[in-house]
């Protein structure tokens, strides 16, 4: 579910429409959580599909750590990509406001976060000279991805959190703790793969 503060709007005849603020939504928000509502595909199922209800599930779902697709219910699944993101991922299903999104903003998140299979261009940047998402993007950013949700975090007590009650009861416990400075935030690549130190070596 996306955060209630937000709309569909058209962007721009490139990029089409996108997640925008309606409000303030604070560093340390949650702004996009996994929920009971979204819809779940099995690869058997989606491969049975014809070409062009497949397309539509390739280009609106993402693959969960069961290789399940998932198709998020509401507008969320419109969010579009950026190499300098103001959303980024956890592993508790979550997302977070990595800096003050203001109103008419449009929310983003870098697509690399997802471990895409399939490489695609970009539009320019500013302040970036990254031009394409790649398979193996994670290995290599999720450096960078960790200490801005660790940074986020830092402010996950201190913002309102009208998405607070959707996280799920076997992450609520830990996810009190990493905001609270108590245990450190599991980094993003364990998504990827079991030990992180063995993806490093190779």
């Amino acid at each position: 579910m996306i955060h209630p503060d937000t709309e569909l709007r058209f962007i721009s005849d490139e990029i089409g429409v996108g997640v925008v603020a309606t409000r303030l939504i604070p560093k340390g928000t949650i702004v996009w959580i996994a929920d009971e509502l979204d819809i779940v595909l099995k690869e058997d199922f989606v491969d049975s599909l014809d070409e062009v209800r497949q397309k539509v599930v390739y280009k609106y779902s993402y693959l969960n750590e069961d290789g399940d697709y998932v198709i998020n219910w509401d507008h969320s699944r419109y969010m579009n990509h950026s190499f300098r993101p103001n959303c980024i991922d956890t592993v508790f299903d979550f997302e977070l406001a990595v800096r003050d999104i203001l109103p008419g903003e449009q929310l983003t998140c870098d697509y690399g976060i997802m471990g895409e299979d399939e490489e695609f261009e970009c539009l320019p940047e500013e302040g970036t000279n990254r031009t394409r998402v790649k398979a193996d993007d994670y290995l290599h950013r999720y450096p960078l991805w960790d200490e801005w949700a660790r940074e986020a975090f830092r402010h996950f007590h201190a913002v309102e959190q009208p998405l607070k009650h959707l996280i799920k009861d076997e992450y609520i416990d830990e996810v009190n703790a990493v905001a609270a400075g108590l245990r450190p935030l599991p980094s993003i690549l364990t998504l990827f793969t079991e030990d992180p130190e063995d993806e490093d070596e190779a």
